[in-house]
């Protein structure tokens, strides 16, 4: 009977680990949920056209930015995908992002900032769920353009595959993240879907949306229900 006991006793204790990653990732969707309802109701926003034409939105909360001299920054959060081969169906379920980068020069400081990314293209969104990429390099990015009915068709807006955002300090607008290594965060994946689910296959609508994504996906219908390409 105390055998059984300690065992029941030594399984919790193994337990709560797991039980505290899990949280943490479906607290990470919540944070993302509140950080792009935030930014979508700011009045000079993200253009309606271009987040009408993204097919996948990336949101990253309290990015850590830090130097002395050496600079760096990382970051976790989410991408959520239309649905469907052309990604041109209905929002999917989220594929948790990990954000990274560093830099060298005379630098001192750090700050957290919110990012918002959108993916123009089903190039880039292919590209995101392959592999971590360079963004600049391996993936085309730029500073996206700022207010509902800003200009948001100049060449160099349409040949980006990733606009990107930031809020920082109150302060919201286009950000340039060239330098920085973007790509899914399998440890938070498995945690969220189980062992073995790819990213691919999360957008392939083979696992189920985590109950912590609801308020996210809410927001996303409401702001932008469809594509219009």
């Amino acid at each position: 009977m105390m055998k059984q006991a300690w065992i029941v006793i030594l399984a919790a204790i193994l337990a709560v680990p797991a039980m505290a990653k899990d949280t943490a990732v479906q607290k990470r969707l919540e944070n993302s949920a509140v950080v792009l309802t935030e930014i979508l109701n700011i009045p000079e926003d993200v253009p309606q056209s271009l987040l009408d034409k993204a097919r996948c939105v990336i949101v990253l909360p309290s990015v850590v930015k830090a130097a002395f001299v050496f600079g760096g920054s990382y970051g976790r959060g989410e991408m959520t995908c239309r649905g469907g081969k052309n990604f041109d169906g209905p929002w999917g379920p989220p594929v948790m992002m990990m954000l990274g980068g560093g830099s060298f020069g005379l630098q001192i400081g750090g700050q957290a900032t919110d990012y918002l990314l959108l993916v123009m293209n089903n190039r880039g969104a292919h590209s995101l769920l392959s592999n971590k990429v360079k963004l600049g390099a391996d993936a085309s990015a730029a500073a996206g353009p700022v207010g509902r009915n800003a200009q948001a068709s100049t060449d160099a807006y349409m040949r980006s595959e990733i606009l990107s955002y930031s809020r920082s300090r109150g302060l919201f607008g286009g950000i340039s993240l060239a330098g920085d290594y973007l790509g899914p965060d399998g440890d938070a994946n498995q945690q969220l879907y189980g062992k073995g689910r790819t990213p691919d296959q999360i957008l392939a609508g083979e696992a189920t949306m985590p109950g912590s994504a609801a308020t996210l996906i809410r927001v996303l219908n409401q702001h932008s229900p469809r594509l219009k390409s």
